[in-house]
């Protein structure tokens, strides 16, 4: 019995050390294709923890962040209901997120359109299971180490303040039922579908090679195509052009742009998706670029005004971020510097000289700040994404297509979508008041004195 046991072991250790290839390849799991349950001990904590982290602060980007960005800019009796419009959205996409958006934007399609939309294994959050008892839980196959419910929230946070950016077109005179309807649709047939093309393994931009880290086209260049045909189908707010449009409390857009610098950290260095070496490059070129960003828009202000305003600081840093955006992960800080320094410049130009072109009432500059900032950060990735950081060529051809791709695609669908709002509920607020202003007229509610 003893000498078949020495037997055995030795004939065990041979094989170990004549073929450890062998052993290897069955101790090494396939990666996986489609979300799956897997063992509790393949987690990672320290990367949960940061994109739980990262979570809560790309949250606190829309809420208050956007809130307090876009309620200091609209005029005093409009405050509430554009507070209201951004947290009414982070509700109904949350449901709707939970419902349906989710499956479509980040599990594998189905067929011939499993480039273009995800399938619905994960409606209602089915299987995202964490089972004790059994030491199982749910992973997508995008973050296998992570929990798929810290990875669903993550990407979550990311579709409400995409559609929270839109209201800066609209605001002052779109009913508030109407933008609820239109948010929640243009989250099914428009958001997610992009995300699903570049964000989901399948995805045909994703396939193509396309790069974007955390949403250059995505988030900017789409919500900057929506945002720019709702200005259009709303038409000019009363007295556009021929009143001045005084902003409440630029206080507020002060502290609103605060949040949205700290909070884009988890926005740039959460999309690693790990608390690793990548995610520290990519918070550091985040606070590079959005410096260079207010540098460069005060500079061009200053050269175009003779003078540099609060306004243009706060929309300089939110340029400098919204164009490092796509080039986080693939970009050293001296390149970020450049690609902020060039999105202020270009997303200053995008809020003036192409506004009036345009002749479109984008209330805020949702296009000319992040349409534009989108395309810059996303072209210019393809020039400067350096394949020693993340083992991938940059291409100019290739961002050039998505971004086509995606600016073409939410132009049309967000007519599409306005359409179909539009048969259920009126867009606009009657003359009277919008004269009245939306706070009182749509909510009855009013800021003290």
């Amino acid at each position: 019995m003893h000498q078949n046991r020495r037997l055995f072991a030795a004939l065990t250790c041979g094989l170990t050390l004549a073929t450890p290839s062998l052993l290897w390849a069955q101790a090494t799991p396939e990666p996986l294709t489609a979300p799956a349950l897997v063992a509790v001990s393949n987690i990672h904590n320290a990367d949960t923890a940061w994109l739980m982290v990262s979570t809560a602060l790309v949250l606190l980007m829309t809420l208050p962040g956007i809130a307090l960005f876009y309620g200091g800019m609209v005029r005093r009796h409009n405050v509430i209901n554009t507070m209201a419009s951004v947290v009414g959205i982070a509700a109904v996409v949350s449901v709707l997120w939970f419902a349906l958006a989710y499956s479509l934007a980040f599990t594998p399609g189905n067929g011939a359109l499993a480039g273009w939309v995800g399938g619905l294994q994960r409606m209602g959050f089915a299987g995202l299971d964490y089972l004790g008892a059994s030491g199982q839980v749910a992973v997508s196959h995008i973050a296998p180490h992570v929990p798929e419910s810290v990875f669903a929230m993550f990407q979550l946070t990311f579709a409400i303040i995409t559609c929270a950016l839109v209201v800066g077109a609209l605001v002052e005179r779109m009913r508030f039922g109407a933008l609820l309807l239109f948010a929640g649709l243009w989250l099914l047939l428009v958001y997610a579908p992009v995300a699903h093309w570049v964000w989901e393994p399948g995805g045909w931009l994703a396939r193509l090679g396309a790069l974007d880290f955390a949403g250059g086209a995505v988030v900017h260049i789409n919500a900057g195509a929506a945002a720019l045909v709702c200005a259009y189908a709303l038409g000019p707010r009363q007295g556009y052009g021929r009143e001045p449009f005084i902003p409440f409390n630029l206080g507020l857009t002060m502290a609103g742009t605060g949040l949205l610098w700290v909070g884009w950290f988890g926005f740039n260095a959460g999309s690693a998706l790990a608390a690793d070496g990548r995610a520290g490059l990519a918070l550091a070129v985040t606070h590079i670029a959005a410096a260079a960003g207010a540098v460069a828009w005060m500079g061009a202000e200053w050269l175009a005004r003779k003078r540099a305003s609060l306004l243009g600081l706060c929309s300089g840093v939110v340029a400098g971020l919204v164009a490092i955006t796509p080039a986080a992960g693939f970009v050293t800080p001296r390149s970020a510097l450049i690609i902020g320094l060039v999105a202020g410049v270009a997303c200053y130009w995008g809020a003036t000289g192409l506004k009036r072109r345009l002749r479109a009432d984008d209330s805020l500059d949702v296009f000319g700040v992040h349409g534009v900032g989108g395309l810059v950060g996303a072209l210019l990735t393809g020039v400067l994404a350096d394949p020693s950081i993340s083992g991938v060529e940059g291409s100019l051809l290739k961002q050039l297509i998505a971004c086509v791709a995606v600016l073409a695609y939410s132009v049309l669908m967000t007519a599409v979508v306005l359409w179909i709002t539009s048969c259920f509920a009126r867009l606009r607020v009657r003359e009277s008041d919008e004269r009245a202003g939306l706070d009182l007229a749509l909510h009855n509610e009013q800021l003290g004195h």
